[in-house]
């Protein structure tokens, strides 16, 4: 019996469990067929997970943490999109760059480019090569073709080695063999409602599929989305520089370095120190808010064509071609403009009982994309340098207060005059400036984003034990052999400003860069005890380019006294690798040069610079000398004075050449289906995580000469600080290195769901996440950017009162401190109800669905400078034709 319930693992298997979930109108053939009475269902308890262990078993008895958004979630989702119902999982944390890119994440470190997360379809990566994660689902599946979405939250790398330390989520298509037919699905809404920035929008959303199987043999399908709206606006004003000019007593408005949140051109490379009437004051250019710079609308044209072939009973061959062109804004440490952003995927897939192989490559170009923070702060510097500015400002703040004007009402005026002949939003001149720096790949004096880049990868893997079992040999029941290996390669076009070819010997600008990785694992399971025991070991094994060798265990135990009950252990640790922009940046960003931290990118800066922060306390405290000075010497000899009296300030850096970041990771769980029928499903997980050597980023800047030459360390420190305390004396670059903080952190998470009589389905989560200790805290570690508990309640019928269902999910999360390189502060709390009511009409094969999410319109912030995210109401029309 337990050989028998072991072999459910297969393909059959699979088929068995996703028919069961096929909706009511169909089988996998398109043909009608009975169901049983709402209140005398019973709830599936085989069905099926993939992602956990690479291969199939029942999700009761995953020995990691698993969640799933089956076909029946799907179509209760209030969710204007499977994507965004992924919000709802327990565990999952999802930030909002805009909305159409959502970033999915899992215990903690969040961020909005998020590289410690990989996102799979049918077990292929659909990140963007150079940015090293997915921009959103515009590479993925549409709500037609998606069958299934598996979520694993926490580190999966012991088996996928794709930098997964924080989890992984896979999307599973459907196969045109079983679900043929054409169905369009037609979204059409309106958001923006009571948004200050903006009126109401129209949003609009067509999405074809046509699937047909030819022959027994043969088959494919062919999927179109095209989507049009307008984004979520980021507005935020709250200052980040209040402080800039307290020696002088200056503050809120009268602070002449103001620098907010969304208003770019303003930042602490745009600022300068001017001396005026004997005291020293910052002095930021004026910069542009985010909505002068960037165009909100949104468009989003994909597709993607799948041709199958048969080769056995349960195997397939599968070619797939995945294309998707958009414009929308995303964000790093700044926010960016994308438009006519292309991504295209080719993919050969085998699968079958004994081997698995897949083969892809993905292509990226940026297109006519830009960064909004260096065209706000070039349309500044283009008609008017930052010295012939400083020098305008000082000259009318002189003539001001020699005209009787008191300090603040002199900087107003000096502004004013300053800035004249500034280009001025909504002007025509304005407009021809901002599309010529969108055209001028370097960000000193332009803002274009023009890269290249490719992704090749080939994996295979091979059930050893299923192949040794149809070879003859005779292997006791309960062994489970699989072995794996899988190499990666991304090919860069250097641009010259983005990304060169550092490689001895090669033309930084002719020769593609190539940065490759190649892994592989071994695993080994036991069921013992009639199988009530399952025990799982795995090693994982990946090479880098320019690092050394590194291992991943995973070692996993799931005890089940009785199939509905399952208590599961493991451990497991986890490498990421560098990414291509934090191993080889080459950018010059608004005066900062933005390095990769490999040697080969970086090799001297480190040992003979100063952190910025040590820097920028330097100056202040100089600054402060300065003013508070009522001596009668001048300036210079102020100014020498105070340099002498605060060098030792200054802070050689500390760290060095970039290496892999490392986790650890302790987990524990219980599943279980209770009750009759299983009807009641309980999970619940517990997790303990350490971290070290987090890739992160530090602002550094060497000092230098006038003449541009570099001081090193045998140059004697009060030459050294007067090099620094000016803005000629400094190169300054933003590294990328790694944290010399040790991490710890951990939580847990609960869901409860209830299959109520009726059809009726309850569902319950909470998720609690807590970062523990840092010790040796350097305070380089990316911030934890994650609220401690966050909880879903949902209720939902297909069939409440005859056709018409209904779903409901409400959300909350609480308020958690944001640390990113943009801001820093307190993300508040909020609260969000999705709704949505559904008529299904059987003849013709119609369903009418109206929703909304954040239905109440109460506008919230996912993240720090990042958008205000309101209400989408929406109507969906599906039509399916077999």
């Amino acid at each position: 019996m337990a050989h028998k319930l072991r072999s459910l693992r297969g393909a059959a298997a699979a088929a068995v469990a996703f028919e069961l979930l096929l909706p009511p109108a169909a089988t996998a053939q398109g043909a009608p067929r009975r169901v049983a009475p709402r209140d005398t269902a019973k709830v599936d308890l085989g069905e099926v997970v993939v992602a956990a262990s690479r291969v199939e078993e029942s999700i009761l008895q995953s020995p990691v943490t698993v969640e799933k958004i089956n076909p029946r979630a799907l179509r209760l989702t209030p969710a204007p999109s499977f994507f965004d119902a992924i919000e709802y999982l327990k565990g999952v944390q999802v930030l909002t760059p805009s909305l159409g890119f959502k970033v999915i994440n899992a215990r903690g470190f969040a961020n909005t480019t998020n590289v410690r997360f990989a996102q799979l379809v049918d077990g292929i990566d659909n990140q963007a090569p150079h940015i090293g994660g997915p921009i959103g689902n515009v590479l993925g599946p549409s709500d037609l073709d998606i069958l299934a979405v598996e979520v694993v939250p926490g580190t999966a790398s012991a088996l996928y080695g794709l930098n997964a330390i924080n989890g992984l989520a896979n999307f599973s298509t459907r196969n045109p063999f079983r679900f043929e037919g054409l169905s369009v699905l037609q979204k059409t809404g309106v958001n923006h409602l009571g948004d200050p920035n903006v009126g109401a929008k129209a949003y609009s959303e067509t999405s074809v599929r046509f699937a047909k199987a030819l022959s027994d043999k043969w088959a494919f399908k062919i999927n179109g989305t095209y989507l049009r709206g307008y984004n979520w606006v980021a507005n935020d004003q709250t200052e980040l520089n209040p402080n800039g000019n307290a020696t002088t007593g200056l503050f809120g408005a009268q602070n002449p370095a103001q620098d907010q949140v969304n208003r770019y051109g303003n930042e602490s490379s745009d600022r300068s120190t001017l001396t005026l009437g004997g005291k020293q004051y910052a002095v930021a250019r004026t910069g542009y808010d985010e909505k002068d710079v960037t165009s909100y609308d949104l468009r989003t044209l994909k597709g993607d064509l799948a041709i199958h072939r048969k080769l056995g009973a349960a195997s397939e061959l599968s070619y797939t071609y995945r294309v998707a062109s958009f414009d929308n804004v995303y964000q790093r440490s700044n926010r960016f403009r994308l438009q006519g952003y292309l991504l295209q995927q080719h993919a050969l897939q085998l699968t079958g009982p004994v081997v698995q192989a897949r083969a892809y490559f993905t292509q990226e170009t940026t297109g006519q994309s830009y960064n909004l923070r260096s065209a706000a702060e070039n349309l500044d510097r283009s008609y008017k340098p930052d010295a012939a500015w400083n020098q305008d400002f000082t000259s009318a703040w002189n003539a001001a207060t020699t005209g009787g004007q008191g300090v603040a009402q002199a900087l107003a005026t000096a502004r004013t005059a300053a800035d004249a002949g500034r280009y001025q939003p909504g002007t025509a001149a304005f407009a021809q400036k901002l599309k010529d720096l969108e055209n001028i790949n370097n960000w000193d004096v332009g803002a274009a984003l023009r890269v290249r880049a490719n992704l090749a990868h080939a994996e295979a893997q091979v059930n050893i034990a299923e192949a040794l079992r149809r070879g003859g040999v005779a292997l006791p029941a309960g062994l489970d052999l699989l072995a794996g290996a899988d190499h990666r390669s991304y090919l860069v076009v250097p641009d010259g400003n983005y990304f060169i070819n550092p490689a001895p010997g090669q033309d930084p600008l002719t020769s593609d860069l190539v940065y490759s990785k190649t892994g592989g694992f071994v695993q080994a399971g036991a069921h013992l005890f009639e199988d009530k025991l399952r025990l799982t070991a795995t090693l994982r094994v990946d090479k880098n380019d320019y690092f050394t060798a590194k291992f991943n265990p995973r070692l996993t135990a799931v005890y089940s006294p009785t199939q509905r009950h399952n208590f599961r252990l493991s451990y497991q640790s986890g490498y990421r690798f560098p990414s291509l922009f934090e191993g080889f940046s080459n950018v010059n960003s608004g005066q900062v040069k933005r390095i990769g931290g490999l040697r080969v990118m970086s090799d001297g800066v480190f040992e003979n610079s100063y952190l910025r922060t040590s820097i920028d306390a330097f100056n202040a405290a100089v600054t402060a000398n300065i003013n508070a000075n009522p001596s009668a010497q001048t300036t210079a000899q102020k100014r020498a004075a105070a340099i002498l009296a605060n060098q030792n300030t200054l802070v050689k850096n500390p760290y060095t050449y970039i290496k892999p970041e490392y986790i650890r990771s302790l987990e524990l769980g219980y599943k279980a289906a209770l009750g009759p029928g299983g009807r009641l499903q309980a999970d619940v997980d517990f997790y303990y995580n350490s971290y070290r050597d987090f890739i992160a980023q530090v602002e550094a800047y060497m000092p230098q000469t006038t003449a541009g030459v570099a001081l090193n360390t045998g140059t004697d420190l009060g030459t050294i600080a007067t090099a620094l305390n000016a803005r000629t004396g400094q190169a300054r670059y933003r590294l990328w290195t790694n944290s010399q903080s040790q991490v710890y952190n951990y939580g847990g998470s609960l869901s409860l769901r209830y299959e109520v009589a009726g059809g009726y389905l309850v569902g319950a989560n909470t998720t609690y996440t807590r970062l523990d200790r840092t010790e040796n805290g350097d305070g380089l570690e990316d911030g934890f950017n994650t609220p401690r508990w966050a909880y879903n309640l949902s209720l939902g019928n297909e069939k409440a009162l005859g056709n018409f269902g209904f779903g409901l999910n409400y959300r909350w999360q609480q308020h958690y401190y944001s640390q990113t390189f943009l801001v820093n502060g307190d993300v508040p709390a909020y609260h969000s109800l999705d709704a949505q009511i559904t008529y299904a009409v059987p003849a013709p094969n119609l369903r009418f669905k109206l929703g909304a999410s954040n239905v109440l319109n109460h506008y919230y912030v996912t993240y720090l400078g990042g958008p205000n995210v309101g209400g989408l109401y929406y109507l969906a029309i599906t039509y399916s034709v077999k």
